[in-house]
């Protein structure tokens, strides 16, 4: 039996010693696109959109790196690390009418990028970054967004990931 037990301790000791410092994955993440909105009659002061939903053009769902449906001045949201287009319909005002169907003010706005894998270790393996970020958004009368600036044409995986990609004047 005691035999047995340490033939079993030695297995379990050359198992763990066999991991490498890399083999956890703890920055592994493609970075998300970071849109800050702002007043368009004062531009330097923040303004929440109320009943914000953003849904991801193609997929049918709300975008789930924020709260569905609540009054936010900064979001961030996923870009399709396959394709260098991502499309997102942005609805302030949101919610469902008696049927179900999605009432508010709805805008279409999509980004063009170019994307760029980096390795990052053999536990994370590769992560996308976005380069030449630009936007095909076009304003009209009825927009509830009435402009929008390009701040950054890049997306990394940034130690603080703080600073707005897109500020958006509604």
């Amino acid at each position: 039996m005691s035999r047995i037990l340490i033939a079993f301790l030695i297995l379990l000791c050359i198992f763990f010693s066999a991991c490498e410092k890399d083999d956890i994955c703890v920055d592994g993440d493609t970075p998300l696109l970071i849109v800050r909105f702002y007043d368009a009659e004062n531009p330097t002061e923040f303004k929440a959109v109320p009943g914000l939903r953003v849904v991801g053009v193609g997929n049918g769902f709300p975008v789930d790196t924020f709260g569905d449906r609540t009054s936010l001045d900064s979001i961030s949201i996923p870009l399709k690390t396959i394709e260098a287009l991502t499309e997102f319909t942005f609805i302030t005002d949101s919610a469902d009418d008696e049927n179900g169907a999605e009432t508010g003010n709805v805008d279409a706005l999509g980004f063009t990028y170019e994307t760029k894998q980096e390795f990052v270790s053999r536990a994370c393996g590769f992560i996308v970054n976005y380069e030449n970020l630009n936007s095909n958004f076009t304003t009209a009368p009825e927009n509830w967004i009435q402009s929008l600036e390009i701040v950054k044409t890049t997306v990394r995986l940034e130690t603080e990931e703080t600073t707005a990609h897109v500020k958006v004047f509604h």
